[in-house]
């Protein structure tokens, strides 16, 4: 496709909506240089090479792998040509803090045998509880709600009546609680806004449709992790004839007469007729635009904004096999809304805490040695906005999770079978991924900070500026940045006059 040949943009930052919009617009014949900060492409995204064991350092799973083929087909290309998936069944072992486990999947029987163990009430309510969220399902995905752009007061207006038809005002916990009465019922269905750094106390049910998302589509592995996803995009954007430039940081974005017309980088001015960001958007706009072009993006206004949780990652490489794991394992606190008021509201690091463990050598014996597990331990914790001293912290509670995972949890000789230890905490994605309060997934998903309430996919301050990835719409999580790509296609090839669509509202084209 040449529509938009002879038009040029950048991008700022490789994380999977980076590379998916990069792609997108080359594709469409706009010549894209996309610049990385740090020395390998991928943002969140990137992967921990140690002593032979691999590791993905974020994402970790693949659901909805149509959304993640959409931007291999934009590109002339099958995402089966890049990248392998494998279905994972269960998708997940979720241990509850009495010791007993659920095997979660997308098989329906199953899992009502797997509720009857516990609540026969739950059980039969089960196929009652997804009838119900399938419209939630069909109107983000099948409709493609995600990719709309609710970037304008009447387009929210209008979507308003359809979001208080499928209960999007109630809470994902709350529109669970509406179904199952057992406490581990509720954790089931309700606990994916943590995927996405969201408290299911307040994330709106329009996140409910996660598990139809997840039963309908499968959760699934890229072998060789997810990093193998990152290299086919980014080869699949330089086969296209897109520039890639790694340890590039941008230190502005350029505007005159309130246009974007590049970025500086190093020093160094890039113009460009559009420029696209996948940073953290409120840092993006406190930290690469000056605040005489920002009006509606204010410092105070980025202040009032609620960040989401961040998390502390272990990286273990261990010389021993663990069968009571699976591909991915949740072990849960016996807190659950207690817990996360810790983490969101008071920003404290509880006694007590949930892991969620990611071991990719139960499907792929390539990222580690023979033998051996290559584990991701995640905790979510509070951001840089509570009073937690990470530089004191860190030590004192990874020893309190390996104590706890080989002791009370059960994975016997755990700390001396360790080849490889790393970990992160908040700092990192301060610091090194410039997440505003270190929050691991940008802005939280609550109702206040949905659709048209969060930053829009083109910016309302600048001209020619858009934004792409969990920061913007539709939210966090791969589905949703992936989407979020979509979306600012649309905004562009619009503002281009390359769009169907009727210009609206206040818009200068490129």
């Amino acid at each position: 496709m040449s529509e938009a040949k002879g038009k040029s943009a950048v991008v700022i930052g490789s994380g999977f909506g980076g590379l998916a919009v990069a792609v997108r617009l080359q594709a469409r014949g706009i010549a894209v240089t996309l610049f990385e900060k740090n020395g390998q492409v991928g943002g969140r995204a990137s992967q921990l090479v140690r002593d032979g064991y691999t590791f993905d350092m974020g994402p970790s799973l693949v659901t909805a792998p149509d959304i993640l083929d959409a931007v291999f087909q934009a590109g002339g290309k099958s995402m089966r040509d890049f990248v392998e998936l494998v279905p994972l069944d269960p998708f997940y072992r979720v241990y509850f803090s009495d010791g007993t486990f659920v095997d979660y999947s997308g098989d329906a029987a199953r899992m009502r045998e797997e509720l009857r163990r516990f609540d026969l009430a739950d059980a039969s309510a089960y196929d009652r509880f997804f009838r119900d969220i399938r419209p939630v399902y069909d109107a983000v995905i099948t409709e493609r709600l995600g990719t709309e752009m609710f970037d304008t007061i009447p387009s929210m207006i209008r979507f308003l009546p359809r979001a208080i038809a499928l209960g999007s005002l109630r809470s994902v916990y709350g529109y669970a609680s509406r179904y199952f009465s057992n406490p581990k019922s509720r954790f089931l269905f309700s606990f994916h806004p943590l995927f996405i750094g969201g408290s299911p106390f307040r994330a709106p049910s329009i996140y409910i449709m996660i598990p139809y998302l997840e039963r309908e589509g499968g959760v699934w592995y890229a072998r060789g992790g997810m990093y193998s996803i990152v290299r086919a995009l980014e080869r699949l954007f330089v086969d296209l004839g897109g520039t890639v430039r790694t340890d590039a940081e941008v230190t502005e974005i350029m505007i005159r007469g309130g246009r974007a017309f590049g970025v500086r980088v190093d020093g160094e001015g890039h113009t460009a007729d559009i420029v696209v960001s996948n940073g953290d958007a409120p840092w993006v706009y406190r930290n690469l635009v000056a605040p005489q072009y920002r009006r509606r993006w204010t410092d105070a206004r980025i202040d009032r904004l609620h960040i989401g949780m961040s998390v502390f990652i272990l990286y273990l490489g261990v010389r021993k096999r663990f069968e009571q794991l699976r591909h991915h394992t949740l072990i849960l606190s016996p807190r659950y809304r207690e817990l996360i008021r810790d983490i969101f509201d008071r920003k404290i690091l509880a006694d007590d805490f949930s892991l969620y463990l990611h071991v990719p050598t139960k499907t792929d014996s390539s990222m580690a040695p023979p033998g051996c597990e290559s584990m991701y331990i995640l905790v979510p914790v509070p951001n840089l906005q509570g009073s937690v001293d990470w530089t004191e912290a860190a030590l004192p509670f990874r020893d309190r999770l390996l104590a706890f995972l080989e002791g009370e949890f059960g994975l016997h000789g755990l700390r001396s079978h360790i080849d490889v230890l790393e970990q992160i905490t908040p700092r990192y994605f301060e610091s090194r991924l410039n997440s505003l309060h270190g929050g691991a997934f940008s802005l939280e998903p609550c109702l206040t900070q949905t659709a048209w309430f969060r930053p829009h996919n083109r910016s309302e301050d600048v001209r020619n500026l858009y934004l792409v990835g969990a920061g913007t719409h539709p939210g966090g999580g791969l589905p949703g940045v992936l989407l979020s790509a979509e979306a600012t296609e649309k905004c562009i090839l619009e503002d281009l006059g390359l769009s169907d669509k009727t210009h609206r509202g206040r818009r200068g084209k490129p």
